[in-house]
């Protein structure tokens, strides 16, 4: 039977995300807002919540599942929706130098003719 690994929304994130407006489709998520919670197995993911529902594991809505494929669900009050990781774009410092370094064209020595 398949497993899912299980993330839980950080609760400051969760009080925003509840009161937000629903938005359909692909949600992306930031990895900063979400905590490892454990697995579950379970033939789907809807099989997952039931399998958790009334538990002291039960998923709130902005919990995600995430299957052994790397599928993202998330948890919303309409079900379950696709999800995607969105990671921070990473700065090297190197955006704001110069494309290239080295003396002014001014400072080079002339070509021969």
């Amino acid at each position: 039977m398949p497993v899912f690994r299980i993330y839980r929304m950080k609760e400051t994130v969760r009080q925003q995300f509840r009161w937000a407006p629903h938005t359909c489709g692909v949600s992306s998520l930031k990895p900063k807002d979400y905590e490892a919670a454990g697995e579950v197995t379970a033939l789907g993911f809807y099989d997952a919540w039931m399998n958790l529902r009334g538990s002291s594991e039960a998923l709130e809505v902005g919990d995600i599942l995430e299957s052994e494929s790397g599928e993202l669900r998330i948890c919303k009050y309409v079900g379950f929706e696709e999800a995607r990781w969105v990671m921070p774009e990473i700065r090297t410092g190197l955006e704001t130098a110069p494309l290239a370094a080295g003396p002014a064209p001014s400072e080079l020595p002339a070509c021969p003719a």
